[in-house]
């Protein structure tokens, strides 16, 4: 089973940054995609970014040229920063892990970390 834990959510003002940190229980390579998803409230949750094991990333078109999904392999941390924050990122941003060899236990997540863009 893979463990994820988020970090790095808090309050901060529109036009701020803020820097999200997923630290993983296992080696990176070992995961076909990390993510992340955001939840607003009374909304569904959302693919923010995703990062495949070969390095292909992808992005939802409300944060693209903002956000930024990097890893570091030797932390097996993956992180997202994000830059030019508007009220709209105001979510629980979850961290994904998705192994496609488990099938219908493919999919990990972690706690969630909130995020409060508001002036």
């Amino acid at each position: 089973q893979v463990q994820l834990v988020e970090s790095g959510g808090g309050l901060v003002q529109p036009g701020g940054s803020l820097r999200l940190s997923c630290a993983v229980s296992e080696s990176i390579f070992s995961i076909d995609v990390m993510g992340w998803y955001r939840q607003a409230p009374g909304k569904q949750r959302d693919m923010v970014a995703t990062l495949g094991v070969g390095g292909t990333r992808n992005y939802a078109d409300s944060v693209k040229g903002r956000f930024t999904i990097s890893r570091d392999i030797a932390k097996n941390t993956v992180y997202l920063q994000m830059n030019s924050l508007i009220p709209e990122d105001t979510a629980v941003y979850y961290c994904n892990a998705y192994i496609f060899r488990l099938g219908p236990r493919a999919d990990h997540w972690g706690q969630g970390t909130q995020v409060t863009v508001s002036s």
